[in-house]
């Protein structure tokens, strides 16, 4: 049912779910940069029972990103079972992952994510209560935690309950949900888990290279790795870790040119999206993600506060033909961003280039 993990020929590299990161438009271009399996946003399993327009767009995909599957959160299992229900009668998806992970206070609040790893007599009544929700007919997956805290990891412990349960792969991030995203992931528990159960393990936490990735694979039992956070800053780590896996060599280091034109790209296609409303609205969404792309480049404490305040693509577009002109030296004129000529920008991309120097 889930052939990506079973496959033995197969090591699959997952993007994380994560909220408010992994929309639709940026599950699209880390799939183009090589990552193999998509899970949608969390949606709220009570949303979906309630038709509510704004969380059914979570539930959003295409089918050039498959395989994937829909995360759900929530307490209630019969709910989430209908809630999983409906979701299959809409989009069909690949499959349905359980949140027993979100560390964010307002899900744990509401009995949500990782707040279920401190009862398991409950987490197992939930998941048991969804795979008979879904009766079959797609497999149902589940993300947890560690552990609470550090004084309680039981990662093993409810690996066995979901497997019990009939859930048919777990990712497991290395941290407690008391550690949130400081300190080192403990993949000596990852790996306890992947060779304690028969289910597939997909290992998450703490990897940002193609190094990375081959290590994991070959020091633990995982069948699959997840990257999250890395990929905020970098999504070609797909590219890379495919390459690495497949020659034991790294790839360059993408180019200043290659960059921008993905960060103009996720832009324009996040406002063509109407997730975020107008391009005003779509552009401050996009600033953080901006300044993640920006981190490691020459000059990056200079050009973050720019990227801060930009307001449409052609502001992005100004500031990256500044950006480019400084790097390639301030006699050379800037290539000219799509749908607009050079001229008239080139005197302004001059001036504004001398900022980067400073930096």
């Amino acid at each position: 049912m889930l052939p990506w993990l079973t496959d033995p020929g197969t090591l699959p590299i997952y993007l994380a779910p994560m909220a408010g990161v992994t929309d639709m438009t940026f599950r699209t271009l880390c799939k183009e940069l090589g990552a193999d399996v998509m899970v949608t946003e969390f949606v709220s399993a009570e949303g979906i029972v309630r038709q509510d327009d704004r969380t059914r767009r979570y539930t959003e995909f295409s089918d050039a990103q498959r395989p994937v599957g829909v995360q759900l959160f929530g307490a209630d299992g019969k709910a989430m079972g209908e809630a999983a229900k409906k979701i299959i009668a809409w989009k069909e998806p690949d499959f349905i992952d359980i949140n027993f992970g979100c560390p964010v206070k307002k899900v744990v609040a509401r009995n949500g994510g990782s707040s279920l790893l401190r009862d398991c007599p409950l987490l197992e009544k939930v998941a048991r209560e969804i795979v008979r929700g879904v009766a079959g007919q797609v497999p149902v997956t589940a993300k947890i935690r560690i552990g609470w805290d550090l004084e309680s990891i039981n990662a093993p412990r409810v690996c066995g309950l979901l497997e019990d349960a009939g859930i048919e792969a777990v990712a497991i991030h290395g941290r407690t949900r008391s550690m949130g995203y400081s300190g080192e992931a403990h993949w000596e528990v990852i790996g306890n888990c992947a060779e304690a159960v028969g289910i597939p393990v997909i290992g998450n936490g703490d990897i940002a290279s193609g190094q990375d990735v081959e290590r994991r694979f070959r020091e633990t039992a995982v069948r699959g790795v997840m990257i999250g956070r890395a990929a905020m800053t970098n999504p070609w780590i797909f590219r890379e870790a495919k390459h690495y896996l497949e020659t034991g060599r790294q790839l360059d280091p993408v180019g200043y040119d290659e960059r921008w034109a993905f960060m103009r790209r996720h832009c324009a296609m996040a406002i063509a999206s109407g997730r975020y409303g107008s391009e005003l609205n779509t552009m401050r969404a996009m600033r953080s993600r901006l300044m993640s792309y920006s981190k490691g480049m020459v000059g990056g404490r200079c050009l973050r506060p720019k990227l801060s305040l930009v307001e449409s693509l052609t502001e992005l577009e100004d500031v990256a033909a500044a950006y480019l002109v400084e790097q390639a030296g301030q006699n050379t004129e800037p290539a000219s961003s799509e749908g607009e000529t050079q001229g008239e920008n080139v005197s302004t991309a001059r001036r504004e280039a001398a900022v980067f120097s400073a930096c």
